[in-house]
């Protein structure tokens, strides 16, 4: 035993040896990940703590999960679960069938400079901050210069809508909202992926006769389908988490769409406003946090179940 542990120590460093250069290459990297991903996590230990800012993070009392009770313990703590989880499943699903159909549709342009013009059209939103997507909205939905309400009903002989006292509107308007600013990112992904399918498919289909459709069903979406795996375990991962920005920004934070706009994200911050308690908001991000990171392991194990080869790890 001593002896392989010693051979597997030696094989280590010779390897460690041999490809020198690349380690030193991805040195600033690894530093990076272990200063920004690593050295936060001691953070963590806030979230079993009640705060004293006169005794510091080390000797402040430990509170056990006293924190986790203020998110399960209040008659909100459904709603904002259900938005949060029903929100991000909608924008997964959403920007995952209008990214690709876009990112197929792009790659039918022949003219490079109109290709180019509707894909920076396309990514220009997702620059865009939350503030100013929230005037944007608002200019189309305001009560008295609303867009909508000043031109788009009128011709249709409808009333004025005043939109930020209805909530039955809001889930279609965000996820409009979100699918808009988003789906350009994920398009401008799939379009790299179809770019790098090997032409030969497609002129081999061609020569079989196959229509475009049938070249897209055949050769695009199987070859995309790894890409696709990969974004969407990554979202699943992210799917406690909300767009702090959507969801308070452009709602204007108006009292009467909370039973539609608020999640985790937005409870957490007004009662962080309102209570000013650390500890509650670092376990609500330790919460979800742990929750996505289950959710990406089941996701994989189903993944891999049924497609090895497609599975993250």
């Amino acid at each position: 035993m001593a002896a392989k542990q010693l051979t597997n120590k030696r094989t280590f460093w010779r390897q460690m040896n041999r490809y020198k250069s690349l380690w030193l290459m991805a040195l600033p990297g690894i530093i990076y990940l272990l200063l920004n991903n690593y050295l936060p996590m001691f953070g963590t230990m806030i979230a079993f703590k009640n705060i004293n800012y006169a005794k510091g993070i080390w000797n402040s009392d430990w509170v056990g999960l006293k924190n986790f009770e203020y998110l399960f313990n209040t008659s909100d703590a459904f709603v904002i679960t259900r938005n949060t989880i029903l929100y991000n499943a909608a924008f997964i699903v959403i920007t995952l069938v209008c990214s690709v159909t876009l990112a197929i549709l792009l790659n039918e342009v022949r003219k490079q400079l109109a290709k180019k013009f509707y894909q920076s059209a396309l990514l220009l939103p997702y620059f865009l901050s939350a503030v100013i997507v929230a005037y944007l909205v608002y200019s189309l939905l305001s009560s008295e210069y609303g867009f909508l309400n000043k031109v788009v009903l009128p011709m249709f002989g409808l009333d004025p809508i005043s939109w930020y006292n209805e909530p039955k509107y809001w889930p279609w308007i965000l996820i409009i909202v979100n699918t808009w600013k988003g789906v350009g990112y994920s398009c401008v992904i799939y379009i790299a992926a179809i770019v790098g399918i090997d032409s030969e498919y497609y002129e081999a289909a061609v020569i079989d006769g196959a229509s475009k459709w049938q070249q897209v069903r055949h050769i695009t979406i199987p070859l995309l389908m790894p890409v696709i795996t990969t974004l969407v375990l990554l979202s699943i991962g992210r799917i406690f988490y909300a767009d702090f920005g959507l969801f308070y920004q452009v709602p204007l934070d108006s009292g009467m769409l909370l039973p539609v706009t608020n999640v985790i994200d937005t409870y957490v911050y007004r009662g962080l406003l309102q209570l000013g308690d650390l500890g509650m908001s670092s376990a609500a991000g330790l919460y979800q946090s742990l929750v996505g990171f289950i959710l990406v392991l089941v996701s994989n194990a189903v993944v891999r179940k049924f497609n090895r080869d497609q599975a993250l790890f």
